[in-house]
């Protein structure tokens, strides 16, 4: 090997060093501080934390772009598995208002999950009332909702038009609302709702521009390939279902 040649490879050694170090670099960044700490957080129980390989939750809070003093309204937060991340990541100079519908509060200790999540961060509020009657003291940066927006399809008091106005509403201009659910097949009928517990993503994309808001991005890092979405949500193990995610702006 020549001197001019081993300096050539010596040079392109470093160069690919320098890109894989940059590679991983980039890795480990996807998902900032604030939110690897909130999921890192030592007040979530094992429970939760066995869940997370599944969900991806610094991935996904990262993607919906969840960043410390921010706003961000959860709707359904059941026993608050993502409002105590939320409420972490947003950090004390921001809020978390945990949006309870009444039948859910209305259920037997359906309320001691989330009651326990506010008491341990002064930065959650909880409000109960219908989704399409919403009225933020004041507006919010971000709209959450993960895995339940199928379900504001089911019921005698469902309204999609009136929730996604409402949430339209209460938010700041250029603000998102995240939207995460369980995938049907795109030939689904439109009780599937109801039947398989999971969301057609063409549907949901068309309920959210009518409601004046615009697809700002796409995520796929809970999609599912393997995943028979003709069988209930709940048939395919914790949270192994495919799953989209959606960030709609309000312009």
């Amino acid at each position: 090997m020549t001197r001019d040649h081993a300096s050539r490879s010596m040079i392109a050694a470093a160069f690919a060093a320098a890109l894989l170090s940059t590679t991983a670099s980039y890795a480990a960044e996807k998902v900032p501080a604030a939110i690897a700490a909130a999921v890192a957080d030592a007040g979530r129980s094992e429970a939760e934390k066995a869940r997370d390989e599944n969900r991806k939750p610094g991935e996904t809070i990262a993607f919906a772009g969840v960043k410390p003093g921010m706003i961000v309204a959860e709707l359904g937060p059941s026993q608050g598995y993502y409002t105590k991340m939320l409420a972490k990541a947003v950090g004390p100079k921001g809020k978390v208002y945990a949006l309870v519908a009444p039948a859910n509060a209305a259920r037997p200790n359906g309320m001691d999950g989330i009651n326990a999540v506010a008491a341990a961060n002064p930065n959650v509020t909880i409000m109960i009332g219908e989704f399409a009657a919403i009225n933020l003291p004041e507006k919010a940066d971000l709209f959450w909702t993960t895995e339940n927006y199928h379900d504001y399809h089911n019921g005698p008091t469902a309204n999609i038009p009136g929730l996604n106005k409402a949430v339209f509403n209460n938010l700041k201009a250029g603000g998102i609302y995240y939207v995460e659910d369980h995938s049907a097949a795109p030939d689904a009928p439109a009780d599937v709702t109801n039947t398989l517990h999971r969301m057609n993503e063409a549907v949901a994309k068309k309920e959210l521009t009518e409601a004046g808001f615009k697809i700002d991005a796409e995520g796929k890092v809970l999609q599912n390939a393997t995943d028979d979405r003709t069988k209930k949500m709940n048939e395919a193990g914790n949270f192994k279902t495919d799953r989209f995610m959606l960030r709609a702006k309000r312009p």
